[in-house]
């Protein structure tokens, strides 16, 4: 099998890369690793009221004005986008347990949100694409180089993939790149490293989604807004939909990844627990809790993402560059230089790693 272009992770910057060269005409194929597409991009519907009434965004939530590429690409597919809730008081718990809901203070006010979930774009890029662009269930093992390219392995289950690709972009994190695939004599010892000390965005984040029939803390006053010095959970918002027939609060975990409290079962009971102090008795009955823990997913965390950092400064780094010379591009959000990290910065990504094929 030969492709011009083999892009290895269907998250939003590997999708968004194959719908641009596919338009271009440019040969491509699309190999994920996991049997979905979006990678960090997740929506999940509660099993409790159905499909798309209250998606669970459990990877990003928000875009934010001022973005042009994802603003153009939600045009693209006509998908609508609505204001972060944030009217009314925001909720305080202190070390020692004691609640304040008299904080006339937001801290998302102005973001955005996709209607129906954010899992709707990534949906849709795929969609788009014509039959057997993409593979799911595949997952790039070892990459040689050739004279006349590269030659590619991967793993299907059980079974064995090989692929001759001109050009290689891997749309994954460069972390997991750095673990998990066998570069032979592609890379040396110190670009790999270099890899592996980019931190991965979200990578060691956990959160929680709680759906109620209601957002009844709307009639208290308050925006669902939350910060807590005890937890579980760290920062909490409210995580209804745009015309909400129910309610939703979601979550960050301020636990360690090793944390026992963070074992799932102890972190649903204690994360009820919490917003009910909270947020009042209402918040003790709800309807369904979903959990995301990032740092228990091979494909997104190493071990070294174990620990979580404030949002880095991120770019692609001179050596790893100096790589789409040779036909080897790297397109996750961690390459931006302006956005890393954000929805927008895997657009960024994409489109700068659409500019370094065409050099190459």
């Amino acid at each position: 099998m030969h492709t011009e272009v083999l892009i290895a992770g269907a998250g939003l910057s590997g999708l968004a890369l194959t719908h641009r060269l596919i338009q271009q005409g440019t040969s491509c194929l699309l190999f994920e690793a996991r049997d979905r597409v979006g990678g960090r991009i997740l929506s999940i519907d509660s099993d409790r009221v159905g499909p798309g009434k209250a998606p669970a965004d459990m990877g990003p939530s928000w875009i934010w004005p001022g973005q042009p590429r994802i603003a153009a690409l939600l045009r693209q597919f006509g998908i609508a986008v609505f204001e972060q809730h944030s009217a009314g008081c925001l909720v305080y718990e202190d070390e020692q347990g004691q609640v304040r809901r008299d904080l006339d203070y937001s801290t998302m006010a102005g973001s955005l949100r996709i209607d129906g979930g954010i899992g709707r774009l990534t949906q849709a890029l795929a969609a788009s694409l014509p039959n057997g662009a993409l593979q799911l269930g595949h997952r790039l093992r070892r990459i040689r180089k050739q004279d006349d390219g590269f030659r590619v392995d991967l793993e299907h289950g059980q079974d064995r993939l090989q692929v001759q690709a001109d050009k290689i972009v891997l749309a994954i994190p460069p972390r997991v790149a750095a673990a998990s695939i066998d570069f032979a004599a592609v890379l040396d010892d110190a670009v790999i490293r270099e890899l592996a000390a980019i931190p991965t965005w979200m990578a060691g984040h956990a959160k929680v989604f709680v759906l109620y029939e209601t957002p009844f803390w709307r009639d208290a006053g308050l925006s669902g807004d939350g910060i807590s010095r005890i937890g579980p959970l760290q920062e909490i918002h409210d995580a209804s939909g745009a015309n909400p027939g129910h309610g939703a609060l979601f979550g960050f975990v301020g636990l360690a990844a090793s944390a026992p409290a963070r074992a799932k079962d102890i972190l649903l009971a204690d994360s009820v627990q919490q917003l009910q102090r909270m947020f009042g008795a209402p918040a003790a009955t709800p309807l369904d809790v979903i959990i995301q823990d990032w740092a228990r997913e091979e494909l997104t965390a190493t071990a070294a993402d174990a620990v979580v950092s404030p949002h880095p400064q991120y770019a692609m780094p001179a050596a790893v560059a100096a790589l789409a010379r040779q036909g080897l591009v790297f397109a996750s959000s961690e390459m931006a230089s302006h956005y890393g990290g954000f929805i927008e910065g895997a657009l960024e990504a994409s489109e700068n790693a659409a500019k370094l094929l065409s050099s190459a």
